[in-house]
This record gives C-alpha cells, sequence and structure tokens, in this order.
C-alpha cells in the first residue's frame, strides 16, 4: 500500500522456517530510527503445536514507524489420501493409486522368506477371492528391511508370489517401509496411523477413499480382519447402489 509523502506504507513478508517447525531467527532488519532489529525466536512449544508449520515474519512500516510481526502459518498437505499417490509395480510400471479408489485396500509389506508368509499369503488370496477384484484389493508391497528375508529380485518375488503362492492380487515393487527414503505412499499410511511396521506382514486397511482405518500386526491372522473389511465393501455397495437409482 502506498500514500504520498511520509505517510507511506510498507508490507514485506519473509518466510523464516519450512519443514517441521524448528527454532528461526529472522535476519537482521533496519528500523524506522535506524537501529537494528532481529525478531524473536519462536517458542520452543510452537513446532509440538503445529508440526511442519512455516514461521513467517511481517515487517509493517507506517508513516516511519516499523512493527514486526512473527506469524505461524499451519502446513498445507499435497496429497490428500492414499490413493493420491503413485507407485512403482513389479514390473518396473508407474501405477497411479487413483485407480484403485472406491475400493476398500488392504496394504501389506510382504516377505517370501518370513515365518508368517504362508499362512499370511494364502489367507489374503483366500480373501482377496472371496471379496474382490472389485470392491476389494490387496496392495503388497514387498520389503527386505525386516531380517533380510526378501532378498530376491522383483522377477523373483513375483515369480515366487504368483507360482508358489497362487497370488492374483496387485504386486509392487521391492520397497523400502522404513527411514527417509520410504514409500511414499506408505509413509502416509504410517503418519495418518502412528503406526509402522516392525516386522513383515503388517496390514494396513484403507477405505475407499483413501482414508486409513487401521492397522494389524502380523500376529494378527487376516481372517480377524473380515469383519471390519466386509463392513467397508458393503459400505461402497450400498452407496453404488444408491447413486443408481
Amino acid at each position: 500500500m502506498s500514500a504520498s509523502g511520509g505517510e507511506s506504507g510498507v508490507l514485506t513478508v519473509i518466510p523464516l522456517t519450512g519443514g517441521s517447525g524448528e527454532r528461526g531467527v529472522a535476519p537482521s532488519l533496519t528500523g524506522g530510527a535506524g537501529e537494528r532489529g532481529v525478531a524473536p525466536a519462536p517458542h520452543p512449544a510452537m513446532g509440538s503445536r503445529v508440526r511442519g508449520a512455516t514461521l513467517v515474519l511481517v515487517l509493517l512500516i507506517v508513516g516511519g514507524s516499523t512493527s514486526l510481526l512473527l506469524l505461524l502459518v499451519p502446513p498445507t498437505s499435497t496429497t490428500r489420501d492414499f490413493y493420491s499417490h503413485a507407485a512403482t509395480d513389479i514390473r518396473g510400471r508407474r501405477v497411479d493409486l487413483e485407480a484403485y479408489r472406491g475400493s476398500v485396500s488392504l496394504v501389506v509389506n510382504v516377505a517370501s522368506e518370513c515365518g508368517y508368509t504362508q499362512a499370511h499369503y494364502g489367507a489374503l488370496q483366500k480373501l482377496y477371492r472371496e471379496l474382490g477384484p472389485t470392491h476389494f484389493k490387496v496392495l503388497a508391497f514387498p520389503c527386505n528391511q525386516f531380517g533380510a528375508q526378501e532378498p530376491g529380485s522383483n522377477s523373483e518375488v513375483e515369480a515366487f508370489a504368483r507360482h508358489t503362492q497362487g497370488a492374483s492380487f496387485p504386486l509392487f515393487a521391492k520397497s523400502l517401509v522404513l527411514g527417509a527414503n520410504a514409500e511414499p505412499a506408505l509413509r502416509f499410511l504410517f503418519d495418518a496411523l502412528g503406526q509402522e511396521p516392525r516386522w513383515n506382514f503388517w496390514k494396513f486397511l484403507v477405505d475407499a477413499d483413501g482414508r486409513p482405518v487401521g492397522a494389524w500386526g502380523p500376529d494378527t491372522p487376516v481372517e480377524d480382519l473380515r469383519p471390519a473389511i466386509v463392513g467397508l465393501v458393503r459400505d461402497v455397495i450400498l452407496k453404488r447402489r444408491a447413486e443408481e437409482l
């Protein structure tokens, strides 16, 4: 904004921090009287209240006087839900998970040489055969981070899953589930539920709109999830019938 003479005003916005809301200090600024000023660092509790927020310094000059305002801008997410992501399938093709929107999905980090392998693959295929594929999907992400129990190549993993275990559900490329380079689609689920895998065959249930519903470890039999899955699938079917009326 501006006016003639000394009645001018200048509004300057300077972002201080990005990321996870760490403490930040503004660059030195010259005030109205020529004095150098430094914006105060944010209170330590700010970062815990709004994770990922951005601190913004607003320099307001009106009529020769200078004011400093420190604002906390909440983070904005560019990814709305699980189906907004993409992932690479077992044959190296990029898959837009949007293709699964409208279906209930059970996302599982699988392994070929785990003590849970035989029981889980059989139960997952049974559930997929009985409830899928129109309204229900099993999305398997092989991972070698737990006990190095998925050591083979993607082609070897696919051959084992398809021919040895008889799995017909979608298989994705070997993925990291832990650490900074974790598969983003999986990382979204873990962060949303506040739970990440601690071993192979963790199961994450996602509703038809891509919202995470729950997580279960390998000690929970796949069949125990049937009531929750059936309930979500029933909702999908009823919604589609209502839309057709």
